[in-house]
């Protein structure tokens, strides 16, 4: 199919990277131009100086960007430029209230648009491994669907436009009060005298298991955070989740308490760390 992706960061490089090896025509837009002649360089494909250029051929317009504005801007200039019956992807963890603004915009002008937020990370955007949540109409779901495939791993719709939102803030809701329980069990663990490495080893195979403890408790003890989901972007989402918390009336009381966490790591400097960098409040 005829493709177009507009946002090359550390997720959306490699997701157009995987369509293009599947055999799409995918044409890229970045708003730093060198990171798109890269993207090219690398996979092939074109690139486009504008959003509406690389929207004029697609028959699926697909965005990874940062927030409510950025989605808004960015749809808001291919709407326009995109063949009817063509379908929007939104890969942007945004609001709920966007991504119903923006598919009453699309449905205007005879378009599709589905809200389907990621998770998995920068590795699960790498190797294809990608768990999405889509909210949008049946029909351009079943679109998205299929062309997504060469970077999922699952994939759901969850209802009507917004739902996949809405998902991706249970997400985000879960693995914050995981990652602060891994941060407070390790922090005991060293205080109490006991090995790190050896905990793991005695617990992880049990009831507390999780993606977080395999793949972060080694890095955690070490004090190693560079690299991951940085936590400027997860106290982005986790502002959209007690944005919405306070419209539908959900008590989000560790929700709230881990942003403020993050917010401290953020004083110590921790912007770009990993979100495993719970632990440095503690150990500080």
């Amino acid at each position: 199919m005829r493709l177009a992706f507009a946002g090359l960061g550390v997720m959306g490089f490699p997701m157009a990277g995987h369509l293009a090896r599947a055999g799409h025509e995918v044409t890229v837009y970045n708003r730093s131009p060198e990171k798109a002649a890269r993207w090219v360089e690398t996979y092939g494909g074109r690139s486009a100086a504008t959003i509406a250029e690389a929207a004029q051929e697609a028959e699926v317009f697909l965005l990874c960007v940062g927030a409510d504005d950025d989605v808004r801007q960015v749809v808001g200039e291919a709407l326009p430029a995109l063949r009817h019956g063509a379908v929007v992807v939104d890969h942007t963890t945004a609001s709920a209230a966007v991504a119903r603004e923006m598919a009453l915009e699309a449905a205007k002008r005879g378009l599709g648009f589905v809200d389907a937020p990621v998770s998995g990370g920068q590795a699960g955007a790498e190797n294809g491994q990608l768990t999405i949540m889509c909210g949008g109409d049946p029909a351009a779901f079943l679109t998205v669907q299929s062309v997504v495939a060469p970077y999922t791993k699952a994939i759901r719709l969850m209802g009507g436009p917004g739902a996949g939102q809405l998902t991706k803030m249970v997400n985000q809701i879960c693995i914050a009060g995981v990652v602060q329980g891994l941060a407070e069990g390790l922090h005991f663990a060293k205080r109490a005298g006991l090995d790190p490495q050896d905990v793991y080893e005695a617990i992880s195979k049990g009831a507390a298991q999780s993606w977080q403890m395999d793949n972060r408790w080694k890095s955690m003890g070490e004090g190693k955070f560079d690299f991951g989901f940085a936590v400027d972007w997860m106290r982005k989402d986790l502002g959209l989740v007690l944005e919405e918390a306070a419209r539908n009336g959900a008590k989000l009381d560790m929700t709230a308490l881990v942003d403020g966490f993050y917010a401290e790591v953020q004083g110590l400097g921790g912007n770009r760390w990993d979100t495993s960098s719970l632990v440095a409040r503690l150990e500080r």
